[in-house]
C-alpha cells in the first residue's frame, strides 16, 4: 500500500503511526507545508477519560506523550470579585509543538517518510493508494474537492483571540469580566512548566468599542494585560500569529472521495471550549486504520471508516455547539447570575455533566451550591438548616408564582390523549390526571384543552367550551386537590391550521378527517404540510370569535377550580401560526414585523389576563426555535418572551419545534434547556423547561444551574406516574405519601423524616 498523508499535525502523524506500525511494508510517507517545528495556537489538553484509546493504539507514543503532561484537577471561575474552585475532574496538558515532536520521533522510529515545507495536492499523487488529508481547517483537499465533500462552514458569534501567558496556572482557568466597552472570558489552561494557554473571547459590541480589532496585535496585549492583570500576576501574555478571528464550524456531507479521506480538522471542527479538535483528529486516524485493517478493498474501508466515526463526531458536535452557544451568550448571564450558579451552568453547559455527576466529583460544590439554592427560594425560613437539618436536592425546592406556592420543580407536561368524548373528559382523565397527582408532581398541567369544537386537533380532544365540559373538569379538579398536594393548571389552545384531522393511531400523522371534517382557519391560507386540509384566511370577525371564546374557557376554567392558566402560543396552533414568519404571510396590521405577527396573541392575553383572577398566574407556552431556515429563531423568542412579560405573563412554558413540516430539530438531552435559559436571563421571567427532560438528575441540573425554574417531563411521566415520589426515595429525600400508600413508602424514607 501507498498511503500518503497530506498535513502532518497531530491527526496526520498518528494516522501515519498506526498504519506503519500495523503494517511495516505499507509505503507511507507525510507531506506538511510548514517547518517540522512550526505550530499554531499553544497547549493541547486531554481529560483523563480520553487517553485510554491512545494507550492501546500506540502504547509507545502515548507512554512518551504521557510522560510530558502538566496534570491538575481543579476548575477555577473568576465572577464578580470571587474565585469559585471546583475540583476532582482530572486534565492533563502538553505543548503542541512538543505533542507534534513525540509524533514526528515516533514516525521516524517506524520508518516513515516525513516532508516538511511541501505544498502538495492529491493529484500530485496519482499511484498512491490512499490519501489521507488531514491538511486542517483551512484544507486544501477540501477545497480542490468540494463537489464531491460539500462542506458547510458556519461562523460563531463570538470573537476571541488565542494567546499564550507566560505562567503556569495552578488549574483550568475561566475569567468573566466587564471593563468600560463590555464583557470578555478567559479560557485558560497550563500545559507546561512556565507557559499557559490564554484564550479570550468577546462579543462584536465590545470588540467594536475597543477598536482593537483594526489595530496592531499589540494593541490587544496590551489592553488585555491590563484587564486581567490580577490573575496573571505579572506574566506576560504571548502571540503565536495570533488575530481576532471566529470559531469555524466545520461540516462534510460526505468524508472521502475515490481514495482521498479526510479526517480531523479537515472533516469536522468542535469548539475550543471542550477542547476536543485533536482527540477528535486522533481518533479519527484509529478509526480509519482500523476501517483498513477491517476491510480487504480501500473504498469499502473507506465507507465503514465514515459510517463508524459519523454518529461519534455529530454527537460531539452537537455538544460542543451547545457549549459554543453557552460562551457566546455567557454575558448575559454573568450580569443575572451570582457567580456559584454561574459556576454551576458552566460546568453543566454541554448536559455532558449533570448535577449528579457533578456531586461525585466534587460534593463540597454541589452541597454548597444546593445549600445556596434552598436558601435563595426560601427554604430556610421554614426550617433550620443552621441546626443540622438537611438541604432539599434542587428538585424539591418550593416555588411560587404570585400567590401560587408548588410543593417542587416537576411539572407534568401537557399530553394530548385524544380521548373525549364531543370534547367532555371521563374516567379515563380522572385516572390519567390523578394519578399522576398523586405520584408527586408539584403541577400537573391537563392537555392541550380547545377553546371551541372547530378548535379541536381531533374528535378526540378535550375542550371547555361547555357547561358539560366545566362538570367534567371540575371533578378531576376536586379530586387533585382532595387527594394529592399537587396544584393543576388548565392548557387553552385553538389548534388553527393543524385541525380537524384524524386520531394519531388511525394513520399517518396529521392527516386531514374524511369524514366529519370541518373548517379550519390560520393566519394565511397555507397547509401544514403536503395533503393537509387548507385553512381559510382569518378576518378580524374571526379573530374577534377566537378572542371570545378564549375569554369563555379562561371563565368557565376558573369555574372548574384551576390554579393556574396557560395559553399554548406553541407547535404551530393557531397563536403559534401567526407568531412564525413561516405561517404568517399577512401584509395588513396582523403580519409583518415580529411586532405585528404578536399583535394578535397578545391581544388574545390580553383579554384572558383580564378574565382571569388577579391571584393566579397564567403561563404562555412558546416555540423557541422553528428550525427552519428563516423562522423564528432564540433571539425572536426573546422578544415574544419580553413582550409577553410585559402584558403581564407569570412563566414562558419553552419548547420548540412543530410549527413547519421543515423543521429539523437536534435533539438530545434536554435539548430545549438551553433556549428557556437564554430566556429566562435575557427578559427576566422564570421558565419551565421541557424536552427530553429524562430524571430527576436532568431536573436538579437544571434547575440548580439557572436554566429554568420548572421542568416539564411528558414521557417519563407515561412510564412513570409516580416519578416524583420514586425521585425522593432514590435521593433519600422525604415527602408527603397518600396515606392509603404509606405501606410501601421504604422505611428509609420514613425513618429520615424531614
Amino acid at each position: 500500500m501507498k498511503v500518503r498523508i497530506l498535513g502532518a499535525g497531530p491527526g496526520g502523524l498518528y494516522s501515519a503511526i498506526l498504519a506503519k506500525k500495523r503494517h511495516p511494508h505499507w509505503n507511507v510517507q507525510v507531506y506538511e507545508r510548514n517547518r517540522a517545528n512550526d505550530t499554531f495556537g499553544w497547549g493541547v489538553v486531554f481529560s483523563d477519560d480520553t487517553l485510554s484509546n491512545f494507550e492501546v493504539a500506540d502504547p509507545e507514543s502515548y507512554a512518551s506523550i504521557t510522560q510530558r503532561f502538566t496534570r491538575w484537577t481543579d476548575i477555577d471561575t473568576f465572577a464578580k470579585g470571587e474565585r469559585i474552585r471546583s475540583t476532582g475532574h482530572g486534565f492533563c496538558g502538553i505543548a503542541r509543538v512538543t505533542l507534534l515532536q513525540v509524533m514526528q520521533q515516533r514516525c521516524l522510529e517506524l520508518g516513515v517518510a516525513l516532508h516538511f515545507e511541501r505544498e502538495v495536492s492529491h493529484t500530485d499523487f496519482p499511484d498512491a493508494d490512499l490519501i489521507i488529508a488531514s491538511d486542517g481547517i483551512n484544507s486544501k483537499t477540501r477545497t480542490e474537492l468540494a463537489a464531491t465533500f460539500e462542506p458547510d462552514i458556519k461562523l460563531g458569534a463570538a470573537p476571541f483571540i488565542w494567546l499564550g501567558a507566560s505562567k503556569k496556572l495552578e488549574s483550568f482557568t475561566f475569567i468573566f469580566r466587564d471593563s468600560e466597552h463590555g464583557s470578555f472570558q478567559v479560557h485558560a489552561y497550563p500545559f507546561s512548566e512556565d507557559t499557559s494557554t490564554f484564550i479570550v473571547e468577546t462579543n462584536d459590541q465590545t470588540l467594536a468599542r475597543t477598536g482593537l480589532e483594526q489595530r496592531p496585535i499589540e494593541e490587544s496585549v496590551a489592553y488585555l494585560e491590563r484587564l486581567f492583570a490580577a490573575e496573571l500576576g505579572g506574566a506576560r501574555l504571548l502571540t503565536n500569529k495570533s488575530q481576532w478571528v471566529r470559531f469555524r464550524r466545520v461540516k462534510n456531507a460526505r468524508w472521502h472521495a475515490g481514495n482521498v479521506v479526510l479526517i480531523g480538522d479537515a472533516a469536522h471542527t468542535a469548539h475550543f471550549s471542550i477542547g476536543s479538535g485533536t482527540k477528535l483528529a486522533m481518533e479519527d486516524a484509529i478509526a480509519l486504520i482500523d476501517a483498513l485493517d477491517a476491510q480487504p478493498h480501500v473504498a469499502k474501508a473507506l465507507t465503514s471508516y465514515e459510517q463508524s466515526r459519523w454518529v461519534d463526531a455529530a454527537k460531539l458536535q452537537r455538544t460542543a455547539s451547545v457549549s459554543q452557544d453557552w460562551f457566546e451568550r455567557a454575558a448575559v448571564m454573568h450580569k443575572t447570575m451570582e457567580p456559584l450558579q454561574l459556576v454551576a451552568s458552566m460546568m453543566t453547559r454541554s448536559k455532558r455533566v449533570t448535577h449528579e455527576n457533578l456531586k461525585l466529583r466534587d460534593p463540597a460544590l454541589v452541597a454548597k451550591l444546593d445549600r445556596w439554592f434552598a436558601e435563595k427560594h426560601g427554604f430556610a425560613q421554614d426550617n433550620d438548616m443552621a441546626s443540622g437539618a438537611r438541604v432539599p436536592p434542587p428538585m424539591f425546592t418550593p416555588f411560587k408564582l404570585r400567590e401560587l406556592t408548588l410543593d417542587n420543580r416537576v411539572v407534568v407536561s401537557p399530553m394530548c390523549q385524544y380521548s373525549a368524548r364531543e370534547g367532555v373528559v371521563d374516567d379515563y382523565h380522572l385516572v390519567h390526571v390523578g394519578s399522576r397527582a398523586i405520584g408527586g408532581a408539584g403541577l400537573v398541567i391537563t392537555e392541550m384543552t380547545d377553546v371551541s369544537a372547530d378548535a379541536r386537533i381531533t374528535l378526540g380532544c378535550a375542550g371547555m367550551y361547555t357547561p358539560e365540559h366545566v362538570s367534567a373538569w371540575k371533578r378531576i379538579v376536586e379530586f387533585v386537590h382532595q387527594r394529592s398536594r399537587a396544584k393543576i393548571g388548565m392548557q387553552l389552545a385553538h389548534a388553527g391550521r393543524k385541525g380537524s384531522t384524524k386520531l394519531p393511531w388511525q394513520g399517518r400523522a396529521d392527516a386531514p378527517l374524511t369524514e366529519g371534517a370541518w373548517e379550519i382557519i390560520a393566519p394565511s391560507p397555507l397547509p401544514y404540510k403536503f395533503g393537509s386540509q387548507v385553512p381559510r384566511e382569518m378576518t378580524r370577525a374571526d379573530m374577534e370569535r377566537v378572542s371570545e371564546d378564549f375569554v369563555r374557557a379562561t371563565r368557565m376554567s376558573e369555574a372548574a377550580g384551576f390554579d393556574l392558566l396557560e395559553l399554548h402560543m406553541a407547535h404551530g396552533y393557531l397563536l403559534s401560526g401567526f407568531i412564525s414568519p413561516l405561517s404568517n404571510l399577512r401584509t395588513d396590521a396582523y403580519g409583518g414585523s415580529l411586532e405585528n405577527r404578536m399583535r394578535f396573541p397578545l391581544e388574545v392575553f390580553d383579554r384572558v389576563r383580564a378574565a382571569w383572577p388577579e391571584h393566579k398566574p397564567i403561563s404562555v407556552r412558546i416555540s423557541a426555535c422553528d428550525w427552519v431556515e428563516g423562522g423564528l429563531d432564540i433571539d425572536g423568542a426573546i422578544e415574544v418572551s419580553r413582550l409577553l412579560k410585559q402584558h403581564g405573563c407569570d412563566l414562558i412554558d419553552v419548547s420548540s419545534g412543530q410549527t413547519s413540516a421543515d423543521a429539523q430539530p437536534e435533539y438530545g438531552r434536554m435539548f430545549q434547556a438551553p433556549f428557556a435559559n437564554l430566556i429566562r436571563h435575557a427578559v427576566g421571567i422564570p421558565t419551565m423547561a421541557v424536552g427530553a427532560i429524562q430524571n430527576w438528575d436532568h431536573v436538579n441540573t437544571i434547575v440548580a444551574s439557572g436554566r429554568a425554574d420548572l421542568c416539564a417531563l411528558a414521557r417519563p411521566h407515561l412510564a412513570d406516574p409516580y416519578l416524583t415520589l420514586h425521585a425522593a426515595v432514590e435521593q433519600g429525600w422525604d415527602v408527603s405519601w397518600p396515606v392509603q400508600y404509606t405501606p410501601a413508602k421504604p422505611k428509609a424514607s420514613m425513618d429520615n423524616d424531614k
